[in-house]
C-alpha cells in the first residue's frame, strides 16, 4: 500500500511540473497571450529616415548599383560601333560615358528593341537614362522627365537619288511605300501626313529598307542622313528631300529623377568649357549643338 501511495505521489507531482512549464510559454488555455492585431508578420523597420530619402534618389540607386544603363539604339552618328569593335562610339556614347564617370559609376550600353518601349524600360529599372538622339516630343516628356535640349534636329525623307527631283514636297508623299523607325518622331511626321509605312526597328533598318529596294523611301533624322548617305558612305546612292520639320534632342530620366538636374548642370558646365564641342566636333554635329545651345 506505501508503495502505491508512494507511486501516486510522484504521478501527480510530475503533472504539476509538467503544467508550469506549459504555462511558461505565453499562457494557457484560459490565459492566453495578447493577439498581436496588426497584421505585419514582418520584423520592424528600422529603416533610418535619410536611407529612406536616398531609397527615392536615382542618383543613389545608380552609385550604389556602380552602372549607368543607358537605353538606345544603332544610330550614327550619335550611339554605332565600328566595324570589328564591340565599343559603343558617337557623340551620344561618348558624353554619356562622361556623365558615369562624373558620377563615379561605369555607363552599360543597352540596345533596345523596341524603341516606342522606352519609357516602359525606365520605370521598371531596366535601364537609367534613355540617350539616343532622342526628340523631345509632347509624348516623350509626357512620359519621362527629359533635360534641357542638347542638340538641333528634324526629319527627312530619304530616297534613291535618281528619283530624288520626283519628291520635293510633301504632297508627293502619298505615293511611295515607306519604312521608319517604330515609335520615332519620324513615324509621327508620317502619321501627322495619314501616310502608311512598315515599322522598323531602328533607324539603319529603314534605310536598308530603301537601299534594298524593299521600300521606296524612309523617314530618318537629318542627323544620320548626313552620316550615312550621300557620297562617300554606306549608302552613295541615297539622298534626301523633303524637311518635314525642326526638333531638338533631350536625355530621358524617369519620372521626378534627380539626375535631371545633375545633368543639366553638368552639361551647362561642360559645354562652358568647351568639351562638349570637342567631342561635337570629332563626330561633325558641332552646329547642331550650338544651335540647341546658343540659339
Amino acid at each position: 500500500m506505501k508503495k502505491k501511495l508512494l507511486a501516486l505521489a510522484l504521478a501527480l507531482t510530475m503533472v504539476l511540473a509538467l503544467t508550469a512549464c506549459g504555462g511558461s510559454s505565453g499562457g494557457s488555455a484560459d490565459n492566453p497571450p495578447p493577439a498581436d492585431t496588426s497584421g505585419n508578420t514582418e520584423e520592424p523597420d528600422d529603416t533610418s529616415g535619410s536611407d529612406q530619402e536616398a531609397a527615392g534618389s536615382d542618383i543613389a540607386y545608380i552609385q550604389g548599383k556602380g552602372t549607368l544603363i543607358v537605353g538606345m539604339t544603332d544610330y550614327a552618328p550619335m550611339d554605332y560601333k565600328e566595324d570589328g569593335s564591340d565599343e559603343w562610339i558617337g557623340f551620344d556614347a561618348d558624353m554619356a560615358k562622361a556623365f558615369g564617370e562624373s558620377l563615379g559609376v561605369e555607363v552599360q550600353f543597352l540596345e533596345l528593341a523596341d524603341w516606342d518601349a522606352k519609357s516602359m524600360e525606365l520605370d521598371t529599372k531596366a535601364i537609367d537614362a534613355v540617350w539616343n538622339g532622342m526628340t523631345l516630343t509632347d509624348d516623350v516628356k509626357a512620359l519621362m522627365s527629359t533635360s534641357i535640349p542638347y542638340c538641333l534636329n528634324s526629319q527627312v525623307v530619304v530616297v534613291n537619288a535618281d528619283v530624288a527631283d520626283q519628291y520635293q514636297t510633301a504632297e508627293s508623299l502619298g505615293e511611295l511605300s515607306f519604312a521608319v523607325e517604330n515609335g520615332s518622331a519620324g513615324a509621327e511626321q508620317l502619321d501627322a501626313l495619314n501616310i502608311s509605312y512598315t515599322a522598323m526597328q531602328n533607324q539603319a533598318a529603314a534605310l536598308m529598307e530603301v537601299a534594298s529596294g524593299a521600300s521606296d523611301a524612309a523617314v530618318i533624322d537629318l542627323l544620320m542622313a548626313g552620316a550615312m548617305i550621300g557620297e562617300g558612305t554606306s549608302y552613295p546612292d541615297l539622298t534626301y528631300t523633303v524637311q518635314l520639320n525642326d526638333e531638338e534632342y533631350g536625355v530621358g530620366f524617369r519620372k521626378g529623377s534627380d539626375l535631371v538636374d545633375a545633368f543639366n548642370t553638368w552639361w551647362n558646365d561642360m559645354y562652358a568649357e568647351g568639351k562638349v564641342l570637342e567631342v561635337a566636333e570629332t563626330y561633325g554635329v558641332q552646329e547642331a549643338v550650338k544651335g540647341a545651345m546658343e540659339g
